[in-house]
Formats: structure tokens, C-alpha cells, sequence
């Protein structure tokens, strides 16, 4: 893996110092609808959780999309994008585990995974830098276990034969999508600590 240089890690110029805009505004109620989302699954009112949750993945879109058009590209809207995602997954699947759809190991594996990047990034922030570049295997990871969550939801709403195969199916492509997830944590964390180690230089 090639040396990071400090300044390719730090915020991007376009990125602004600006809070109050329409896409953070929008980020923001994604990220209150995470605990609504979750508290439907546990309940096993899967159609309304899938309904929600679907709202909340085309606002994901319609953010992005705005502060591009908008140029309301700001700092804090690209701390709060990761962060909706990391939020969604975890409560999403501890819903499920509260729910006895998946073990809860799987909610212990993806808890220490978040735990990890969590102290990374404010450990980062001592030196003034902000979110790493989104790695293609963590947004592979976070994929996996995006379409693995609505297959589960499926799965637990669908009254079929079929819908025990799409269960196996979904705990599969969660326990790949958890494997990538780690491997994004530890490329992330060999990231942090090049920039740390150049700063201290």
C-alpha cells in the first residue's frame, strides 16, 4: 500500500465550513429515522420498517445530489453521510437480534467494528483531519450488509416457503459483508496511523 501524504487525507476543497443546509438538514432526518426503523423491525412490523427504510435510502441519494447542485458541500455533511450508514447498520441489526432473526454475535462483530472506527476518528480529529476517503471494500461491505438487512426484513414478512432460502441466503451475504467490513476497519486503521506517525515526524 503506497504512503498517504497528510494533505491528501484532510477535507476536500470544495467542502465548506457551513452547517445549516437543506442536505444536512435532510441527513440529519435520516439519521432520526434510524431508531423509528429499528424499533419497527423489532416489533416485526416489517412492512412499515421497509417502508421507512426505503424513504430513508432515497434521501441518502437526494442529499448528495443537493449538495453537489446547491454547492452546499459542507465539512459536517461528509462526517454525517458515513455516519447515517454506520448508524443504520448497527440498529438495524440489533433490531434483528432483539427480533431472534439473527445471533447476536453478528451484532458483536459489526458493535467492535464501529467502536474501532469511532475512536480512529476522534483520535484523527486531535490532528485537525476529517473522515478517510471511503475505501471500495468498505463501501462493499456496507453494501453487503445494507441488501442482507432488507433481505432478512423480507424474509420475516414474507409467508413462503421461499422465504426460508432468502433467510440462509441473507445471513450468508451478511457474514461476507461483515468480513469486508473488517477488512475496510483495519485498511482505515493502517490509513490513521501512516497520517499519525507523518504528523508526528
Amino acid at each position: 500500500m503506497s504512503e498517504l501524504k497528510p494533505e491528501e487525507q484532510r477535507y476536500s476543497p470544495e467542502a465548506r465550513d457551513i452547517y445549516f443546509t437543506i442536505p444536512n438538514l435532510i441527513s440529519v432526518l435520516r439519521i432520526l429515522s434510524i431508531p423509528f426503523i429499528a424499533w419497527l423491525v423489532s416489533r416485526h412490523e416489517m412492512v412499515p420498517a421497509l417502508i421507512v427504510l426505503a424513504i430513508s435510502a432515497i434521501s441518502d441519494g437526494i442529499d448528495g445530489f443537493l449538495a453537489r447542485t446547491l454547492n452546499q458541500v459542507s465539512k459536517i455533511g461528509q462526517s454525517l453521510d458515513p455516519l447515517a450508514d454506520r448508524l443504520l447498520i448497527f440498529f438495524s441489526i440489533l433490531a434483528l437480534g432483539l427480533a431472534d432473526i439473527i445471533p447476536w454475535w453478528m451484532l458483536i462483530l459489526v458493535g467492535l467494528r464501529d467502536v474501532m472506527m469511532t475512536i480512529l476518528v476522534l483520535v484523527l480529529a486531535q490532528y485537525d483531519y476529517g473522515p478517510l476517503p471511503v475505501h471500495f471494500v468498505g463501501k462493499a461491505g456496507t453494501a453487503l450488509l445494507m441488501m442482507s438487512i432488507v433481505a432478512l426484513i423480507i424474509a420475516d414478512a414474507w409467508t413462503h416457503p421461499v422465504a426460508d432460502i432468502l433467510h440462509l441466503c441473507a445471513i450468508a451475504g451478511g457474514l461476507w459483508g461483515i468480513a469486508l467490513y473488517w477488512l475496510a476497519g483495519y485498511i482505515y486503521l493502517r490509513q490513521g496511523v501512516q497520517l499519525i506517525r507523518s504528523e508526528r515526524q
